[in-house]
């Protein structure tokens, strides 16, 4: 699906089914050099199962122009012009990484339009490693290496995908390639430099759902305790995997997504 959100067109994946204006709605928001690939398992399934999928592209991500937005508050407002490019009146959002920063963020502006949150591989605040800034802020393919070695769990760096015939790390990696220059560090700036999240968090009045890897080296799951006092109405639930959870644990993602919205 395309429509267009200001001057610039943005692509959403919507499972090749035709929205359905009495079903639910839910978005999903992918992080860091990523695309909506990267939700194909759980946004499919929610397609065929009575809900309106939209998997975003991001601006400058994908198949979605423009240039990308460098902080997660104008992220937010973008977030919420789509949903009226595309007249979504209320929604269930999920994020990932960058994208749960930006769906935390658009759920505190407006909680009128949001249903329910879900928060995946998230932190408050979200760190970036100065080596790693530095080198995306280059177009140095280091940055990708960096990222891609620090995103699974070390058992997964040397196989074990869930799906058969599948190079999980190489995957990843071809996918971050794919990125246009500059928009690496442009996410990663909107990271480091977002200092809003508690407040937004004590904005939100929806049911809340963190979804955290046991072993995530890039959003560790202690660093999302505060995050986690603030929400009024918040589940937890912690996975044995890393930052690349819809990689490395896609079942066990789906799962508690489709309990969290029963």
């Amino acid at each position: 699906m395309r429509v267009r959100v200001g001057d610039y067109g943005v692509y959403a994946y919507t499972g090749s089914r035709l929205p359905d204006r009495t079903a639910p709605n839910i978005v999903f928001v992918h992080g860091s050099a990523n695309d909506h690939s990267v939700f194909a398992l759980q946004s499919r399934y929610f397609a065929y199962h009575g809900r309106n999928v939209y998997a975003v592209d991001l601006p400058g991500h994908g198949n979605s122009e423009g240039e990308p937005l460098r902080n997660v508050e104008t992220l937010a407002d973008w977030l919420i012009a789509f949903f009226n490019a595309a007249e979504l009146k209320e929604v269930t959002l999920v994020g990932h990484s960058l994208g749960s920063l930006a769906v935390l963020e658009a759920a505190a502006r407006h909680p009128e339009r949001v249903s329910r949150l879900a928060l995946l591989g998230t932190a408050v605040p979200m760190a970036v490693n100065d080596q790693l800034l530095a080198a995306a802020a280059a177009n140095d393919h280091v940055a990708f290496e960096l990222i891609n070695g620090w995103s699974f769990s070390a058992k997964r760096l040397l196989g074990g995908n869930p799906w058969p015939g599948m190079w999980m790390t190489a995957q990843a990696m071809r996918l971050m390639e794919r990125v246009r220059p500059n928009v690496l560090y442009a996410d990663l700036v909107a990271c480091r430099e977002y200092t809003n999240g508690l407040r937004a968090a004590a904005g939100v009045w929806c049911s809340s759902l963190m979804l955290l890897g046991a072993r995530d080296v890039m959003t560790p799951a202690k660093a999302a305790r505060d995050l986690t006092a603030t929400l009024r109405d918040v589940s937890v639930v912690t996975l044995d995997c890393g930052h690349s959870m819809m990689s490395e644990q896609p079942d066990a993602v789906l799962d508690a997504l489709r309990e969290f919205l029963r």
